[in-house]
């Protein structure tokens, strides 16, 4: 990894103390408006099996695996920023009656481990058994970046997570949901396979994929690239003159061709990068949330493909084998 990043778990928070003092007030309310509605066979609306997940990514691949037979709910909207998102009462009555629940893990989801500490509903940490790549910061040392659905290889570790902790509640269509997960899985090889060969013409010492936040490792490793980034994680000093001059500093020397940013960020920073290294801009990438329908990215696979383009794009220039 070529710049600073860092990490989720251990005992270090990523959020403000008054944040955090906001966080823990609410999440203790609403835990406790929580434990009365979470019954261990509510089927609401629907009357399918309900499965809550923690933000938009994870509950559209959940649906890929699910089809028809389970509600998926996220928590989050299309558009959040998931690192230092503050649950609402409506977080609740999303909540209420859950049967199963599903976390990225990685210390992600700090503030949702906390409102459903008491729920009865059984929770899937969908990271679980992912070798994670520690953010290589100072400030977050020993901590794992959480952003591991963003390899492609690993989404697969996701999907079939799902698959499992689906057929253990809804056994009458375990069938269905394993015949999903394996049609799933392939087109996200197929992802990987082709950036893989659309970055290939490269040269090594360009092999560097530098973005706003440090949420690309693993897609980064995925595909055979370094990463860059102007700060690790998403928070309240974004952009600061040393992590602006520490990249501008990465892009010279290794002749980077194009930068990119998310799209739950002010690209801002990053623009005065461009501006002084004569880098292209290549693109907003999307990391923590899915689009509405109108955008790039209104589902996982669609994200990951976008991105997957993008970076190619921006660093081969269209030069691809």
């Amino acid at each position: 990894m070529v710049s600073g990043a860092r990490n989720y778990d251990g005992g270090m928070s990523i959020f403000p103390s008054s944040r955090r003092r906001v966080i823990a007030a609410l999440a203790t309310i609403l835990t406790l408006l929580l434990l009365p509605a979470c019954s261990p066979a509510a089927t609401q609306g629907s009357g399918k099996p309900v499965v809550l997940t923690t933000f938009t990514v994870i509950a559209d691949m959940a649906r890929q695996v699910a089809g028809d037979h389970l509600e998926i709910r996220s928590i989050t909207k299309p558009g959040a920023e998931i690192h230092d998102y503050e649950p609402t009462p409506d977080d609740i009555k999303a909540a209420a009656g859950a049967d199963l629940i599903l976390a990225n893990g990685l210390g992600l989801e700090r503030w949702f481990e906390q409102f459903t500490a008491g729920s009865d509903a059984p929770s899937v940490t969908l990271s679980q058994g992912i070798t994670p790549i520690e953010i290589a910061s100072e400030s977050y040392a020993g901590q794992p970046n959480p952003h591991a659905w963003m390899s492609p290889t690993h989404a697969q570790s996701y999907v079939d997570t799902m698959a499992t902790a689906f057929a253990e509640l809804d056994p009458d269509h375990a069938a269905d949901f394993q015949a999903n997960a394996v049609a799933y899985k392939a087109d996200l090889q197929a992802v990987k396979d082709e950036l893989v060969a659309a970055i290939a013409p490269l040269p090594a010492d360009q092999r560097v994929l530098v973005t706003c936040e440090g949420a690309f490792s693993y897609l980064a490793a995925d595909a055979g690239l370094e990463e860059g980034y102007l700060w690790p994680v998403n928070a309240e000093n974004e952009g600061t003159p040393q992590q602006i001059a520490d990249t501008v500093n990465l892009v010279r020397s290794r002749s980077v061709p194009a930068v990119f940013c998310e799209s739950t960020v002010n690209d801002k920073a990053m623009r005065q990068v461009v501006s002084e290294t004569g880098a292209t801009f290549g693109g907003t990438l999307y990391v923590d949330s899915l689009t509405d329908a109108q955008g790039e990215a209104p589902s996982y696979l669609a994200l990951i493909r976008h991105d997957a383009a993008v970076i190619a794009q921006g660093l081969t220039g269209g030069k691809q084998q």
